[in-house]
């Protein structure tokens, strides 16, 4: 077993002694005096950090809606650099008859030898579209409805620190696929790119990753590259031959040099590079794995066959002790137009948020944002854990 230096442990007891989070303030105020919760050994491998959070909310994409969300954050091993493994889940019935229900895993084996990926979810799922394009009127949305199951699976092993290289395997179904309400008078976007009442797609998927950071939850520092390439073919059960192409790149900077702040910056890069890709498989605001691209707009916003997306975010601390912070952020997102392929129209985003802290031990927040976008869009933004 690799053992961390003492003076190591001691710098980590003394600030857990420190650093609060709701944990500790309930059970301050059960037990009528200070209670402040220590953990000597973050590292030590297999043991869980759990925070959950059963609430009540709203955000522009599911109304109001009740939500029981769970993180489960570990380490396989104790090496210093190590990094932690996540599990998220959750479970969303909204005021729009939505069901939400997501499993994502990113797993490390001991010594980082390899990522596990995993993104699988089911949804019922009526919401708004828009049409096609980056520039579509905000009174032109329309409800349409349909069951969606993901299957993604993934694997990657190290090729040296900190690179890796891997295959998956990626599934999308989508059911009972209709418009509710359409407009009258003329074809949707949807029904000229071709709605059917299903869409499958199934494809390999190609991983190429970068990854420094030790905390994927709430990064101090680090860089992040993925880039994955996604064919799908009929022969394995897709509708049609298609591809895309992702590029997820993030740079997280302590600022000022010394400080727990941190300027986090993040560009999401979307394009489909050949085929024609199912109709709610295009590239779409909202739509990346985690649904946190465009804080300040409503998922689906804008879609097309390419998306490119940019955001910066300052992170900072408002207490001493750890338990509140707060963040300010801005975005712009661009999609490519239909009749030219070209990136005509910018579309920026901005807020700003309140971070509570719910587990010190794996960094895990409460994130509440509220952001204003372009033609009077705005609203409020839920996570479990960090944007990005």
């Amino acid at each position: 077993m690799i053992t961390l230096p003492f003076w190591r442990l001691a710098a980590q007891d003394s600030l857990s002694s420190r650093q609060i989070d709701l944990v500790d303030v309930g059970r301050s105020f059960l037990k009528g005096h200070k209670s402040t919760r220590i953990d000597t050994l973050q590292q030590k491998s297999g043991k869980l950090h759990i925070s959950a959070l059963p609430v009540a909310g709203y955000t522009l994409q599911t109304g109001f809606a009740g939500v029981l969300s769970s993180n489960f954050a570990f380490y396989t091993s104790e090496h210093s650099q190590a990094n932690m493994s996540t599990v998220l889940t959750s479970i969303t019935y909204s005021q729009y008859k939505q069901i939400i229900f997501p499993i994502q895993a990113n797993i490390w084996t001991k010594a980082n030898k390899y990522n596990i990926q995993t993104d699988w979810r089911y949804l019922k799922y009526p919401s708004l579209t828009y049409g096609l394009g980056g520039n579509t009127n905000a009174d032109s949305g329309y409800n349409i409805d349909y069951g969606y199951l993901r299957l993604h699976q993934a694997i990657l092993r190290s090729i040296t620190r900190d690179l890796y290289l891997g295959i998956g395997y990626d599934f999308d179904y989508f059911w009972n696929i209709h418009e509710v309400d359409p407009p009258a008078g003329k074809p949707t976007d949807f029904q000229t790119y071709g709605l059917t009442k299903s869409e499958q797609a199934s494809g390999i998927s190609l991983h190429a990753l970068y990854d420094d950071r030790r905390n994927p939850i709430n990064p101090e520092k680090g860089s992040y590259l993925n880039i994955t390439y996604r064919p799908n073919f009929t022969w394995l059960g897709s509708d049609n031959n298609w591809q895309s192409l992702v590029l997820d790149m993030r740079e997280f900077l302590p600022f000022p040099a010394g400080t727990r702040n941190v300027l986090a910056l993040w560009s999401y890069d979307w394009f489909t590079v050949g085929g024609t890709a199912p109709y709610l498989l295009l590239p779409s605001t909202g739509w990346d794995p985690y649904s946190n691209t465009a804080r300040g707009f409503i998922q689906g916003r804008y879609r097309s066959k390419n998306m490119l997306y940019f955001e910066s975010e300052y992170r900072f601390a408002i207490t001493g002790n750890g338990l509140l912070g707060g963040v300010v952020f801005a975005n712009a997102q661009s999609f490519s137009e239909r009749a030219t392929d070209k990136y005509t129209y910018i579309q920026p985003g901005y807020g700003l948020g309140l971070r509570v802290s719910l587990n010190k031990f794996s960094r895990t927040n409460l994130a509440v944002d509220y952001g204003w976008g372009s033609h009077g869009s705005g609203g409020f933004f839920v996570n479990l854990g960090e944007v990005f």
